[in-house]
């Protein structure tokens, strides 16, 4: 046997023990990220249609699940044959529509943002939660956190109004245990706005947790918490 054709088989086998490792990336928490619709919709960055179900309710919408590593980077696209399969979601499509609607132009039924969740971010947690389980997490995170509530209870509500940035890290604080991370967009008037909360969780995607490292967020001392 030659020796370039040993080292091609070599390189082969090697490759195809290396893969399923690869794609069993680790990682070490998820960023389980909420956005508030009246500030997608009501900002200079981005159009905003509502879902074919209709207008979504008045409530912070998942933005998405995200394993990440403790020094601020995160993996993505880990399977590319892990496709997203509608199947796997029938039993919480209800839910699906409620708390993770798509807010994005054109209008859709949600299929083509979950699909991108999952296959940039959800096939890098394989190795903890199969598609089933990625996406029920989700729901049962944001139902866990109830962050509207938070906000209402600590008076501070979707109104125009603004409040100051610190009052509402303490009031999500005092609910879930964990300071969050806050990001901020601005308005059609150029002013801040609450956008959207990331909380930290463990890799089983149940527990929340102190955040590794927390996500920069250009807020002002006081931001506007826009009526939807």
């Amino acid at each position: 046997m030659k020796p370039s054709y040993s080292i091609f088989i070599f390189n082969l086998l090697l490759l195809q023990y290396l893969s399923p490792l690869c794609l069993a990336q680790d990682f070490d928490f998820f960023y389980f990220v909420q956005q508030w619709p009246g500030a997608y919709c009501n900002s200079k960055q981005q159009r905003c249609c509502y879902p074919k179900t209709g207008r979504p309710s008045a409530d912070f919408g998942i933005h998405g699940l995200w394993p990440n590593y403790k020094d601020g980077s995160y993996p993505s696209n880990c399977n590319s044959n892990s496709a997203f399969d509608r199947t796997q979601i029938s039993e919480a499509l209800s839910s699906m529509q409620k708390d993770w609607p798509s807010l994005s132009c054109p209008s859709s039924d949600g299929l083509r943002f979950w699909s991108h969740e999952w296959e940039k971010h959800g096939t890098c947690s394989e190795s903890e939660l199969d598609q089933k389980e990625y996406f029920e997490a989700a729901i049962k995170l944001k139902e866990k956190a109830n962050l509207l509530k938070l906000l209402n209870d600590a008076g501070i509500e979707a109104n125009d109004e603004f409040y100051s940035l610190e009052s509402i890290r303490e009031a999500i604080q005092k609910g879930v245990g964990f300071t969050p991370g806050i990001q901020c967009n601005k308005d059609s008037g150029g002013h801040s706005q609450l956008y959207q909360v990331y909380l930290c969780v463990d890799t089983s995607g149940s527990e929340f947790i102190k955040c590794p490292v927390l996500p920069r967020g250009k807020c002002s001392s006081s931001i506007q918490f826009s009526k939807f």
